[in-house]
């Protein structure tokens, strides 16, 4: 069998993940007990798969997650911060993207509000989601920048577009006329189309107040709000005990590996 050739025409079309898995069951001596059909199979599961994990790399780069490494996998539940893991598990199913529901993420500095939020978003592109994620204020001067750079369009596309809008960090300051303005678009534009998660270390009744002019907050908070689930989280600050911890490791260490000083008088 011409082996070479074979693998020079699947690199050629782009079938490198059919070579790679043909390579491998050369070298195997148990492929050759496998019919014609069972070797095709195994060459299109490789093919499939190494596909699969592209979309996905290509998704979670556009995304550009604030944490892109964290994983649904990960999350700890054990952490004292009053989190709901019956509703974190059923979020992470994707249920409520599919169904163009909103979350709204709420708690203190620290409490890994953002860190569950790229988890979930990881999640969902892995499922084939795509996803936006911004801060809340840097969006809004980037949106301000690109209304007199012409940039806009482009901008209010991409944030329409997605099937999971982040808004990370949202609040505490009061909006201005024109971010009011340009949030009412995009929350009306997304609205039945697609799902916005939305961080903040304000509780949800202060954000009427936040968005300032009331029947603009009417108005946006009801496209937001009401099908929206709530993960409102609480207690002391992660990040902060988890640096202490750190910070406290190497003398932990350093006292391990010291032998003890000997007692006076005795042996050295």
């Amino acid at each position: 069998m011409l082996t070479h050739p074979t693998i020079d025409q699947l690199r050629a079309l782009s079938l490198d993940g059919m070579a790679d898995a043909f390579i491998e069951l050369e070298t195997q001596d148990t492929s050759r007990d496998l019919s014609h059909a069972e070797w095709l199979a195994l060459l299109l599961d490789r093919e499939a798969a190494r596909r699969s994990t592209r979309r996905f790399e290509t998704r979670l780069r556009a995304a550009r997650l604030r944490h892109g490494q964290a994983s649904i996998e990960d999350v700890d539940y054990r952490a004292s911060r009053k989190l709901d893991k019956a509703l974190f598990q059923q979020l992470a199913t994707c249920r409520w993207i599919a169904d163009k529901r909103n979350l709204l993420v709420t708690g203190p500095c620290g409490i890994g509000k953002s860190w569950l939020a790229c988890a979930l978003a990881q999640k969902a592109c892995r499922d084939g989601y795509s996803v936006h994620y911004a801060r809340a204020p840097r969006l809004f001067a980037d949106l301000e920048l690109s209304h007199g750079d012409g940039r806009f369009a482009r901008l209010f596309r991409t944030l329409t577009k997605a099937d999971l809008l982040i808004l990370d960090d949202w609040g505490p300051d009061r909006l201005s006329a024109n971010q009011r303005r340009d949030l009412m678009e995009i929350v009306e534009d997304r609205y039945g189309a697609g799902s916005t998660l939305i961080t903040s270390q304000l509780t949800t009744d202060t954000w009427h107040e936040v968005i300032g002019e009331p029947t603009f907050a009417d108005a946006i908070l009801d496209r937001l709000v009401h099908n929206a689930y709530r993960l409102a989280l609480d207690g002391p600050s992660i990040r902060k005990m988890r640096a202490e911890e750190k910070a406290a490791a190497p003398d932990t260490e350093v006292a391990a590996i010291t032998p003890a000083k000997p007692a006076k008088g005795g042996r050295k």
